[in-house]
């Protein structure tokens, strides 16, 4: 045992003294801050809407003729596709967030006082009446506290997040004046 624990010992060495040879104590503590900083970075990573949707999805549904808690309305108002405060209105096939719509702005305007984000996630989504599948781009509206209504969370088309122009769970307010999300539209731009 004392053999092999020699070993480590010595491989452990050689190691260290390499690395102390190549480096200084500068770069080790630029490099040491650099890990310390980005990992604090970690919880603010644009993915809050995903948590959130899960805690959504996870409450019951309240019974016939209850109040709808603040945030459910849209998850428990169904079968009405032409209906754009609700879940399945059929242009929010991949949608993931707030709904404009039911927080003062429409199904492809932001609400006053929010300002469209630069950036946009996209869906391909089936017309019911038509049957022609659209090209849907999904757009975040932002400088506003979230909106808090209407929380849908459709992944239909979603690919993981190196895939980021189809992935809903990003915040994309990047570029725009502020990284605060307020809520979500989506435009037809193209038929497939």
């Amino acid at each position: 045992m004392d053999r092999a624990e020699s070993k480590i010992d010595q491989l452990v060495e050689r190691v260290t003294r390499i690395v102390a040879q190549r480096t200084s104590r500068r770069s080790f503590l630029a490099r040491l801050g650099k890990i310390v900083v980005g990992g604090m970075m970690i919880p603010l990573l644009p993915v809050d809407r995903v948590t959130a949707s899960a805690r959504a999805q996870a409450l019951p549904a309240p019974p016939q003729g209850a109040p709808i808690p603040a945030g459910m309305e849209a998850m428990v108002k169904h079968g009405n596709p032409e209906d754009d405060s609700a879940c399945d209105y059929w242009k929010y096939c991949a949608i993931d967030g707030y709904l404009c719509s039911c927080c003062g702005g429409g199904s492809h305007d932001c609400p006053p006082g929010a300002s469209p984000s630069p950036t946009s996630w996209v869906g391909t989504c089936r017309h019911p009446k038509d049957g022609k599948d659209y090209i849907v781009s999904y757009r975040d509206c932002c400088g506003k506290t979230p909106c808090g209504r209407c929380l849908c969370a459709n992944t239909e088309g979603e690919m993981p997040l190196y895939r980021p122009q189809l992935d809903s769970d990003l915040i994309w307010c990047f570029g725009a004046p502020t990284m605060v999300y307020h809520c979500s539209t989506a435009e037809i731009v193209g038929v497939k």
